[in-house]
């Protein structure tokens, strides 16, 4: 039987390392085969291959549910109700739309809006709107969060923005229910924390700011404000012990059998707050946990505890194949395999406090390889962050937040009982504050398969039981994986990356020893993609710092990220062609035309218009040199930049050209392009960008040229190896399933 259960989950579990999707009629094939091998008691295979082949129709009906490619960019109106709770933040309405209708089209049946400007939104309400369509297409780069991976596991068809609308119907339901008492949560007095409750209780982290998101990643507590599994168990967990207490006091009654009360409770206890959180997936996947482990409690208990574990795997992946495309999914179900793995061993009792402790170390060990494996930050504090504040919010905040939001039609009971909740998550908080100042999370640099997969063995011997020979051996196999060795360009050659930053640029250029980032990417309000994309991107490479960080201009699209990228790495200096337009923080230098310096045997030369006092035309342009091999860097500048820069008789002759402005019309004009004669042009732009970039009549005239044209808005983060006169790497080349092409 469990042979069979492991089978069944390798094959759901295959359908997130596929690079495509088989056709059906491989599909059909694979169906036939495994009945076939049934009656052989072949049944391990014929599992595996039922499972492969349930995850891949799976995946091909989500994927049937995308926008048709005719209708990206497209407006249409179209009709549909709001699910979920909307979130307002900055000035902008974020929501989705279940079964969206209209006149001219068929859509997916469910969309991710956002409203510039717009009205209050609330669950439950029909709205017709204008729509902007898009296809779900995310950002491509190292490190990097898989927007579309995660749309997909959703079973979002599509993205828009949102241009006018009319409501049609008013809010109704249990999503309107949802949304009123969260209005009614956020506007209890809570030391600030009401958003923080909110999150607590009906599972709507819209109320945390990024500056809380930051927090609680490095702290690696994540898991306390968003409902999960933890929140879940907790919850039957209280109910289960309640009984269970009754019970053993003599005060529950002698006709019910306790044990099976308690369960039933716990579970309808369970069941209630994912129904309260809005029950998306992570809470299903909870439920289902907890009702096959109380299950177990019940009636089968002697078959052990890896039963119930392999059977909620097989149950949340069967309903959901799409599940394993989420990293909530992988450390879930990995947290609860270590803490069996360590508890179930143990000989004799272990006190409250060394098996508080004793989980925490494991787990942290335990999730390493999962976490690394999934490109996410480590909490170096975590162990000690969790050791406090599982406890606080588990024992003292939740419990006074779901009383609290039960008893507020009582006046001043339940508004009080908030308010306590809301103090006590503001001390959680200053006190995570503190760790995190001394301990900030780490994100490994990119590891090779051989040392994870040490480091993951290794993982696995440090948790068997005390005493076993192995446990030592463990450490040391742990080594490759904290310390992987970091690939670095030879003497004479360099690594440049031109990051997919939307509209905007960031481009790192690395030698042997040194590294510059050529502007930071952009940032719009609260969405810093310094922080969010460029950072993560150059600790994933290793870089720990930065020689110059170079700022062609002061524009948000380019110099946007730069604070995000100066508070999170040293920097040796910053230098921009509007040095004076920038933060004092950054302490920028002005660029300085006819700059020449050398790195590792690479040759660095920056340019700047000398008559342009500020704006486009300013930007500072720098020239890569490296094996005979040269690249050209050039901002934002403008013909007329271009034209100056000719007139001053530079040497403009470049293998690979930085489109200037984007592909802007403004600028690559023919008499530039002839200077440089590029054989590849490299864009940096966002999908359906307002600005039109590139020009037509631009990539027209690269064309005419026979210069190959690399965006990265349709192919990613872009790799080029300076010196080797090697193809161009796309990361959006690399074939995954999920990906837009």
């Amino acid at each position: 039987m469990r042979t069979g259960m492991i089978a069944l989950a390798a094959g759901l579990l295959a359908l997130r390392f596929l690079p495509e999707l088989p056709p059906g009629w491989l599909l059909g094939l694979f169906t036939v085969l495994g009945l076939m091998l049934l009656p052989y008691r072949s049944y391990p295979l014929a599992f595996f291959l039922f499972g492969l082949t349930w995850a891949c129709i799976s995946a091909h009906w989500a994927l049937a549910e995308r926008l048709p490619a005719a209708l990206d960019g497209r407006t249409l109106w179209l009709e549909g109700r709001v699910s979920g709770l909307p979130e307002q933040r900055d000035g902008v309405v974020r929501f989705q739309l279940e079964e969206p209708r209209s006149r001219r089209a068929e859509l997916p049946r469910r969309l991710r809006l956002a409203w510039y400007g717009g009205p209050q939104v609330k669950a439950g309400e029909r709205w017709r709107l204008a729509v902007k369509l898009k296809r779900g297409r995310g950002l491509v780069n190292p490190q990097a969060f898989d927007y579309e991976a995660w749309l997909l596991a959703q079973r979002i068809g599509a993205t828009g923005t949102v241009k006018q609308g009319e409501r049609l119907a008013e809010a109704r339901g249990p999503a309107a229910w949802r949304d009123a008492l969260r209005l009614r949560l956020l506007a209890v007095d809570a030391f600030g924390r009401a958003g923080g409750l909110a999150a607590l209780v009906l599972g709507d982290d819209s109320g945390l700011s990024t500056d809380d998101w930051r927090l609680l990643q490095d702290t690696g507590t994540v898991h306390l404000m968003v409902i999960s599994g933890q929140h879940v168990a907790l919850v039957a967990a209280l109910i289960y012990g309640l009984i269970a207490g009754l019970a053993r006091l003599g005060c529950w009654p002698s006709g019910r059998p306790w044990l099976t009360w308690a369960c039933a409770l716990a579970f309808a206890a369970a069941l209630g707050y994912g129904l309260l959180a809005g029950f998306e997936v992570p809470v299903r996947r909870a439920c289902v946990m907890v009702g096959l482990v109380l299950l177990w409690r019940l009636r089968f208990r002697h078959l052990g505890v890896w039963l119930p574990w392999l059977l909620a795997l097989d149950a949340v992946l069967l309903v959901e194949p799409l599940a394993s495309l989420q990293a909530g999914f992988w450390l879930s179900f990995t947290a609860v395999a270590v803490l069996a793995l360590v508890f179930a061993g143990r000989l004799g009792a272990w006190s409250p406090w060394r098996s508080w402790g004793r989980a925490q170390w494991t787990m942290a060990v335990g999730l390493l390889p999962v976490l690394l494996a999934l490109g996410l930050p480590v909490s170096l504090s975590g162990p000690l962050a969790n050791l406090i504040a599982v406890p606080w919010v588990s024992f003292l905040v939740v419990p006074l937040a779901l009383l609290g939001t039960c008893l507020l039609p009582l006046p001043g009971v339940g508004a009080g009982l908030l308010w306590l909740a809301g103090g006590l998550l503001e001390l959680l908080f200053r006190l995570l504050a503190g760790i995190a100042a001394w301990l900030p999370a780490w994100t490994a640099p990119t590891l090779p398969g051989w040392a994870w997969a040490l480091g993951a063995l290794g993982a696995f011997l440090v948790l068997l039981p005390p005493g076993v020979p192995p446990r030592l051996l463990g450490l040391a196999l742990l080594v490759p994986m904290l310390a992987p060795p970091v690939p670095r360009p030879a003497p004479g050659q360099a690594e440049v990356w031109v990051l997919d930053v939307g509209q905007g640029l960031s481009v790192l250029v690395r030698t042997r020893e040194h590294a510059l980032l050529y502007d930071a990417g952009p940032r719009f309000g609260e969405l810093d993609l310094g922080e969010r994309v460029v950072v993560p991107a150059l600790r994933g490479m290793g870089v720990g710092r930065l020689d110059l960080l170079l700022l062609s201009h002061a524009d948000t699209d380019h110099a946007g990220g730069a604070v995000a990228v100066h508070r999170a790495l040293p920097v040796t200096r910053v230098v921009s062609g509007e040095h004076e337009a920038l933060t004092e923080e950054l302490a920028a230098e002005p660029c300085v035309d006819g700059a020449d310096w050398r790195w590792d045997g690479v040759r660095f030369t920056t340019w700047r218009w000398t008559e342009a006092t500020a704006g486009n035309a300013a930007s500072c342009v720098l020239r890569v040199e490296a094996g005979g091999e040269r690249l050209l860097l050039t901002g934002d500048i403008d013909a007329r930049a271009e034209r100056a820069l000719r007139a001053a008789g530079r040497d403009l002759r470049a293998d690979w050209l930085l489109a200037p402005h984007h592909g802007s019309r403004s600028s690559s004009s023919m008499a530039f392009l002839k200077a440089v004669r590029p054989h590849t042009v490299l864009i940096s732009r966002g999908v359906h960008n307002a600005f039109g970039h590139p020009h037509p009549l631009v990539l027209a005239r690269y064309r005419a040229l026979g210069s190959e044209v690399a965006d990265t808005a349709e192919r990613g983060a872009l790799r080029i190896r300076l010196g080797q006169h090697s193809t161009i790497e796309a990361l959006r080349d690399r074939p995954r399933f999920w990906r837009e092409k």
